[in-house]
């Protein structure tokens, strides 16, 4: 421990209600000089991946939200720099490792860490718990849980990022391990590279977890990100570009005789081919019949002479023939629907939805007067209604003629 100052493993040792005797003395011996990000990225680059990080795990914290059934909230990040050799310090508990791999768009990888208690309450919500008493130890499928809901994290993530650099950006299916630096476990995941951007953001869930979430990138990964972001392409691309016209000029002086029989065949087919423009006027000129159909046409004008106003066969029996009768016998059989109709009224929709049990409808008939007769819902006769043996019934007391029955039942 320095004379006047406390590290922060001791700070949040104290904060834990611990001694500082409880402090691991590697940790109270730990270097503190930290790593100045300004002097390896520049103000630009420093927001310009404070935006990336800010827009793409927005959209990933709407996933996340879907997923568990929480509110999820990631703020602003925080971007520093940290070397290799402190990993220990920066990450003194146990901490759950996420490795995304970059596949299209973007070439590299970045870890997603997350403590090892907060992890254990994404994978209980995964699993359809409550979050409120999670397992401290992580199984193979509470891992698969929150490898799952950090696949559809960066998924979004990737997703933002396709819209932000104009271009298409995914990743490959994350990896997820235990990370315990003090261990030497899960060190293998971290990118080997000595100098890390660390972007880190406060992760809330509901009223379960408040916490930090951080992203480890490589600095020269850190730099791509801001290029594609700005629209820049690397060296190498724009030097092979000019490349192709440099032998092309000096060519042009070396085969003149070349050029000659190029501009030939581009001339050519437009004055040699007049036959584009012969089948465009030969139809017009040499087919004169469809002329001839529009002048000889008066045929079409003499049907309307004749037209005569179509009789039907009455179906008064005194006029039918046997075999008219044969005829009609043989409809004799086709059932019909008979419905007797107590009366008729209109309402409005207002009205029809206003009605209830014991609601009373007012027909337009009188009480006492006949009702109608329908058969297949045309008027053949007129009638009362009778009961018989508990049963409504209707006495017949005005009939159509067998002709105006049929007539109407056509």
């Amino acid at each position: 421990m320095s004379d006047e100052m406390l590290s922060q493993e001791e700070i949040e040792a104290l904060l834990r209600g611990e001694t500082l005797e409880d402090v691991p003395a590697a940790s109270q011996s730990v270097e503190t000089e930290e790593i100045k990000v300004e002097d390896h990225l520049s103000p630009i680059e420093i927001d310009a991946l404070g935006e990336v990080g800010n827009i793409s795990f927005g959209s990933s914290a709407t996933a996340l939200s879907s997923l568990l059934g929480q509110k999820v909230d990631i703020t602003t990040p925080s971007i520093a720099m940290i070397n290799r050799n402190r990993l220990e310090h920066e990450f003194p508990h146990p901490y759950v490792a996420i490795q995304v791999e970059y596949t299209i768009g973007l070439s590299g990888m970045n870890l997603l860490v997350i403590k090892q208690s907060d992890a254990a309450i994404i994978a209980d919500l995964m699993l359809g718990g409550d979050g409120l008493n999670p397992k401290p130890e992580l199984s193979e499928i509470q891992l698969s849980a929150v490898q799952e809901a950090m696949n559809q994290m960066m998924g979004s993530a990737a997703t933002s990022m396709s819209t932000m650099f104009n271009q298409k950006v995914d990743i490959s299916p994350p990896s997820i391990d235990l990370m315990n630096i003090s261990k030497n476990e899960g060190a293998d995941n971290i990118p080997p590279d000595d100098l890390l951007v660390k972007i880190s953001f406060r992760l809330r869930i509901g009223e379960l977890i408040d916490s930090n979430l951080m992203q480890l990138l490589p600095l020269k990964f850190s730099k791509k990100v801001v290029k594609s972001l700005m629209g820049e392409t690397d060296e190498p691309v724009a030097t092979i570009a000019p490349a192709p016209p440099t032998p092309a000029i000096q060519s042009v002086p070396q085969s003149e005789p070349v050029q000659q029989p190029v501009q030939q065949p581009m001339q050519q087919p437009v004055y040699q081919q007049p036959m584009y423009e012969q089948p465009m006027q030969q139809p017009m000129y040499q087919q004169p019949m469809y002329q001839q159909p529009m002048q000889q046409q008066p045929v079409y004008q003499a049907p309307p002479a004749n037209i005569q106003q179509a009789q039907f066969a009455s179906f008064d029996s005194a006029n039918i023939s046997q075999t008219e009768a044969r005829n009609l016998n043989m409809l004799l059989d086709i059932p019909l629907q008979v419905t007797v109709e107590l009366g008729r009224t209109k309402r409005s929709v207002k009205e029809i939805l206003e009605l209830s049990s014991g609601s009373i409808i007012e027909l337009d008939k009188l009480a006492g007067e006949p009702v109608d007769i329908l058969v297949n819902s045309r008027l053949i006769a007129k009638g009362e209604v009778v009961v018989i043996d508990e049963n409504f019934g209707v006495r017949i007391t005005d009939i159509l003629s067998q002709a105006d029955r049929l007539n109407n039942l056509r």
